[in-house]
């Protein structure tokens, strides 16, 4: 359902969603309990230095994590979205999403999404750069080797921090043809992810933010609708699509 025209006009709307989009699903995120991640510092968990400092301790951390999905649901702003998608396509407007959420939910609703920070359904190789995806079990205390190269331990396939975002190049593409940029449940303090409002607003794209309350980057010019994303999204969507004629 995702696609982005090549054409020489602006038309494609970019979807971008964070961490407020999956609240109500029960994902937790970095910014729960003052800044703690299930009890863990950032730094402990989602870097390559940890990962090299402790294999075990990170690798039972995103194993807990990848079984929680198993115990959440896509929520009424994950379907609103596949539901825009689907919109989208059959009025031939080009339509991207972008996610900085590692979870599966959007894909479990129906949308196909870019994820920039990776998935907690993948592990990757770091010898060989081979990838597995949607293991249905993986046991917590005990690696999975790679089997096309044979190195020991899978790592998850997730960006930590100081690891350079997935699909920037696709991202840029789709930025010059963007006519409405979208942003929901972000807090507007990621980078490069946060950027992408500002780049839209600089380029004459109209830009429209969900969440719950005032992103960092939010800026007057945009259309901003403040709430929890599984009452907000959906109506802001059929705003969106009016403008679009979708």
């Amino acid at each position: 359902m995702s696609s982005v025209s090549r054409a020489s006009h602006r038309d494609t709307v970019v979807v971008l969603t964070g961490a407020g989009v999956s609240a109500d699903s029960g994902v937790a995120t970095f910014r729960d309990a003052g800044g703690l991640w299930e009890g863990h510092r950032p730094e402990d968990v989602a870097t390559f230095e940890a990962w090299e400092r402790d294999r075990a301790m990170v690798w039972r951390f995103y194993q807990k994590r990848r079984a929680q999905l198993r115990s959440v649901e896509p929520n009424a702003a994950h379907r609103a979205l596949a539901d825009f998608a689907v919109r989208c396509e059959h009025a031939g407007v080009p339509f991207l999403l972008v996610t900085q959420n590692v979870d599966d939910l959007h894909e479990r609703a129906g949308s196909a999404a870019l994820h920039m920070h990776g998935e907690l359904a993948s592990l990757r190789c770091e010898r060989c750069g081979a990838r597995v995806r949607e293991l249905a079990r993986v046991d917590p205390d005990h690696f999975v080797p790679c089997a096309k190269c044979g190195h020991e331990a899978l790592r998850p396939d997730i960006v930590w921090f100081g690891e350079i975002p997935k699909f920037l190049d696709e991202i840029d593409q789709a930025m010059e043809q963007c006519a409405h940029f979208v942003a929901i449940g972000t807090s507007g303090n990621v980078w490069p992810a946060a950027g992408l409002l500002g780049i839209a607003r600089a380029a004459g794209a109209a830009t429209w933010v969900q969440a719950l309350e005032e992103p960092s980057n939010l800026n007057s010019r945009d259309r901003f609708f403040p709430g929890r994303a599984t009452v907000a999204v959906a109506p802001m969507l059929d705003r969106i699509a009016e403008a679009v004629d979708c």
